[in-house]
């Protein structure tokens, strides 16, 4: 009977990524762990050479990730950390781009039966809670990232929450007429974030302003670019009373709102969404998302799934965290 390295990782007790690990050499494992590896790999007959035909006898040494769009800032870190994770075993990463002309249940229901991977990352795919369950009763191993299902490991933003973090940091501070620059209605992400902003402001007794919500073209990535914002901007400096401050469904969108502000040589404190690279350069004020860290632990729990039968189910969600540069550094109405 010949051994693959699932066999191999279930008798050491560690996940086929450390196996892997193992056999390219790699110094992220212990040295109890490999010599214990090493070990159960001679005494079963198992050849490190062996590795990758063994395992392509049984499955496809793929890993597959599943995203709406590839041009979205969030999206290419979530992706940075798959590839990262990825990168030191010997399986392969594909990525699935779901259609928006097409319903994306469809879509990834008719990917799933194909069974081109031996796992998948499905990454801002949003779908309902039976959409969800009928996907998973494919049998199919797979973590979502930005989602979220009561029967699927999952890793998941409280997006609701970030909003309302942003939020509430300018009415702490005596803001009263604090605008919102949205993206389209149909990304839940912004809804959520929408939420949350509304939710806040009537918390503190303050009834939200339809002219201070404000969007531009949404035709693009949901809405979720530099134009958006610059677009959104202008509007709201185009109403008779500016507003006091700002938050942004994005850190896009907040660099476009920037934009619009310099030509018109005013300043109001924005708190963007996301905390993508750029932001940290021009001082861009916003709510950190761990993208990266989502795509890292996401793919780990994936590659250490397979071959397993059954485990318990791992469902995280993060509260983003308020990250404050030199875009909030504006007087305040009040002292603190």
């Amino acid at each position: 009977m010949s051994h693959t390295i699932y066999d191999i990782a279930r008798r050491a007790g560690v996940s086929i990524a450390t196996v892997s690990r193992v056999f390219n050499e790699s110094a992220k494992v212990s040295p109890a762990t490999r010599e214990k590896v090493l070990h159960i790999a001679r005494e079963v007959g198992y050849m490190p050479q062996g590795f990758a035909r063994g395992l392509a006898r049984r499955k496809n040494n793929v890993i597959m990730a599943v995203v709406p769009l590839l041009s979205n800032y969030f999206f290419l870190q979530v992706l940075n950390g798959i590839q990262h994770t990825i990168s030191e075993t010997d399986f392969e990463l594909h990525i699935y781009n779901v259609k928006p002309e097409e319903p994306a249940f469809s879509q990834v229901k008719r990917l799933l039966g194909r069974r081109w991977a031996d796992g998948y990352l499905f990454v801002s795919i949003h779908l309902s809670e039976g959409q969800w369950q009928e996907i998973n009763q494919l049998g199919q191993q797979m973590i979502l990232i930005d989602d979220a299902c009561t029967s699927c490991n999952y890793f998941q933003i409280n997006n609701k929450q970030g909003a309302r973090i942003a939020t509430e940091y300018f009415l702490d501070r005596g803001f009263s007429r604090i605008a919102l620059i949205t993206a389209a209605d149909r990304s839940i992400p912004a809804a959520k974030r929408c939420e949350g902003y509304y939710e806040m402001l009537r918390e503190y007794g303050i009834t939200p302003d339809d002219p201070l919500t404000a969007r531009g073209s949404t035709d693009y990535r949901d809405g979720f670019n530099e134009r958006n914002g610059y677009e959104a901007m202008l509007q709201l400096l185009a109403l008779d009373e500016h507003p006091e401050a700002i938050v942004c469904v994005s850190d896009i969108q907040a660099i476009g709102a920037l934009s619009a502000m310099k030509e018109q040589q005013v300043h109001i404190p924005i708190i963007g969404y996301d905390d993508i690279q750029l932001s940290e350069y021009i001082g861009l004020s916003t709510m950190r998302q761990p993208m990266y860290e989502m795509g890292c632990k996401g793919t780990k729990l994936l590659l250490d799934n397979l071959g397993e039968e059954s485990s318990a189910l791992v469902q995280k969600n993060y509260t983003p965290e308020l990250i404050l540069r030199s875009t909030t550094r504006a007087k305040s109405n009040r002292k603190d």
